[in-house]
């Protein structure tokens, strides 16, 4: 039997282990698909040597710590340097691990139909291996963005930053923190709420809940909300794509 797994911690808030048990079963594949909860990247050596699995999704917090485990990246996780999918590849006797972000796929096919001519203009919330597909889409759209974060670097804005004109300027906001995420479903995003408007477009990486503070306090000031799931669901049908692939897909 094939094994699949996921690597992340806490894996508390992912569907990811539902959804393609389900998919086996309906499919009549015989493969599994377990959560592989690690407290530290450290601890991912000897999983990822293991014999008997075929491929990993990777979440929060090891899609750019994992990279130094890995034999080769396809050119899209080298580029955007953090990794969501990993495909165990058997050569020659040897086992080469190669990494790849299914994240650019589901986020971008998601976002699109939600866009408008005035979305000229992105915030996006947090710095994480997930920020970095979410940017890498959003280059890819034509669509000019920044970073917002609690210890900002060069050309990010701090929270404290966001002004009104900004506010009125960057109509797409993405959040890609953890904030809000299962079970800590009462925090959000530090953002001044009372400046989004009908224009704006929020979308939160964040599936479970379905409606998280964040995408609350935006849909209350009339903005667009949207939510991960279909995301979740187009980086999986991806992964799945890389797992049984010869090609880079």
């Amino acid at each position: 039997m094939k094994t699949f797994g996921l690597i992340g911690y806490p894996l508390s808030h992912s569907f990811s282990k539902e959804y393609f048990n389900q998919k086996f079963r309906s499919e009549n594949i015989n493969a599994r698909y377990v959560n592989c909860p690690l407290a530290s990247v450290d601890d991912v050596r000897e999983l990822l040597n293991s014999r008997h699995i075929a491929g990993f999704n990777v979440t929060l917090p090891y899609k750019q710590k994992i990279i130094p485990f890995l034999d080769e990246l396809s050119r899209e996780a080298a580029e955007i340097g953090a990794v969501n999918v990993i495909k165990v590849i058997h050569h020659a006797g040897k086992q080469i691990l190669k990494g790849f972000n299914s994240d650019v796929t589901g986020f971008s096919l998601s976002l699109k139909p939600l866009l408008q001519p005035h979305h000229r203009r992105a915030l996006v919330l947090g710095t994480g291996g997930a920020s970095r597909a979410v940017s890498f889409s959003l280059s890819r759209m034509a669509i000019e963005h920044r970073f917002v974060s609690q210890r900002p670097e060069a050309s990010m804005f701090s929270y404290a930053d966001l002004s009104p004109r900004i506010m009125n300027e960057y109509t797409l906001i993405v959040n890609t923190t953890p904030l809000g995420m299962y079970p800590e479903t009462g925090t959000a995003p530090a953002i001044p709420y009372q400046h989004l408007t009908s224009a704006h477009l929020a979308f939160d990486l964040i599936y479970n809940p379905d409606v998280t503070l964040f995408l609350q306090k935006a849909s209350q000031q009339g903005s667009v909300v949207k939510n991960g799931k279909e995301m979740l669901i187009l980086q999986a049908e991806k992964a799945w794509r890389i797992w049984n692939s010869d090609a880079d897909v």
